[in-house]
């Protein structure tokens, strides 16, 4: 019964995602609201529902490893994986303004949760947390993110539109109706899953923390695997490439400062491992977009990625 939960979760969470995303983007287009500017905020923020539905019912049960191993886990996951997995389909081209501004930026993401959440080694402090202060801390780093984005996305607004997938206007009803089911089902699915991922926790003696970082964040991971592997299948390697580096600041920033905010999260010092992972992951993308040719992440780097994230799974599981 846990792992119908926990994969039944999963699949209503991803599919309430896309039915709010759908609901309200038509609601926006009907309010002549710019395809551009709903891309940067319904959509972008839609496709991070899942991680930030379940670290909502996480923090506010109490279930704060999950909290971190969830939001942590996906950016491990989406670099080492999504993009390991984009890369092999077709080698990911990187823009000059990614990697001179937006991977910093998720580097800079991990770097603030490890300084923000090592109290006992910074501050002397008597136990480790993620406060409500550094929660909203990482809301103002990601309200200056998102200034950001639109002023990027509007410089190039004719290249923009191009790309952006139209967006189907459906009946006011209708689309009341699907965002109306998008937040039930995200509530459902969110709750299964948190609830799932506790049970096979406890049933096998493993961590909350191990089940957050590995199948909770794989899980919520889905959508951006399904987008980022179309994208570098039709050869679009700045969606491909985008759409991870923009989850991966999404879920420290947004999802991980508004959990913190709602809730003050312990941190265990053991989680400073998960920190560095984040922190060499974007260390490691940096990196291969300027050595080799052309700004490239290449099918062999693409590969080393995936293997870099079986050896720390692996790691992970013999330490139950």
């Amino acid at each position: 019964m846990s792992f119908i939960f926990l994969i039944g979760g999963c699949v209503v969470v991803i599919f309430g995602a896309n039915w709010l995303v759908e609901g309200a983007s038509s609601i926006a287009k009907k309010f002549s609201i710019p395809d551009l500017v709903i891309g940067l905020t319904v959509v972008a923020f839609g496709t991070s529902a899942p991680e930030l539905t379940v670290n909502l019912f996480a923090s506010l049960s109490g279930k704060t490893d999950i909290a971190i191993g969830n939001a942590l886990g996906s950016n491990i996951f989406n670099t080492f994986v999504i993009l390991g997995i984009a890369a092999i389909i077709y080698p990911v081209t990187v823009k000059s303004n990614t990697v001179w501004k937006e991977i910093p930026l998720s580097l800079l993401a991990a770097l603030v949760v490890g300084i923000c959440a090592n109290d006992i080694y910074l501050d002397q402090s008597t136990k480790n947390a993620l406060t409500r202060t550094d929660g909203l801390v990482m809301l103002g780093f990601f309200i200056i993110f998102m200034y950001y984005t639109f002023i990027v996305a509007k410089s190039g607004i004719g290249e923009e539109e191009e790309e952006t997938e139209k967006i189907k206007e459906l009946s006011l009803g209708i689309s009341i109706f699907y965002v109306l089911l998008g937040l039930v089902s995200l509530i459902i699915g969110g709750k299964l899953l948190v609830d799932g991922a506790v049970a096979i926790a406890q049933s096998f003696g493993m961590s909350e923390a191990i089940i957050g970082l590995t199948i909770v964040a794989a899980g919520t991971s889905m959508p951006e695997l399904a987008t980022s592997a179309v994208a570098a299948y039709k050869k679009k390697s700045d969606i491909a490439i985008g759409n991870v580096v923009g989850s991966n600041i999404f879920n420290i920033f947004f999802i991980l400062g508004i959990s913190a905010t709602i809730s003050p999260l312990p941190f265990r010092p053991e989680a400073n491992l998960d920190v560095f992972m984040t922190i060499f992951s974007s260390i490691l993308m940096f990196s291969f977009t300027l050595i080799g040719k052309g700004r490239q992440i290449t099918r062999l780097e693409g590969a080393l990625f995936i293997v870099i994230y079986i050896a720390y799974v692996s790691y992970l599981l013999i330490q139950i």
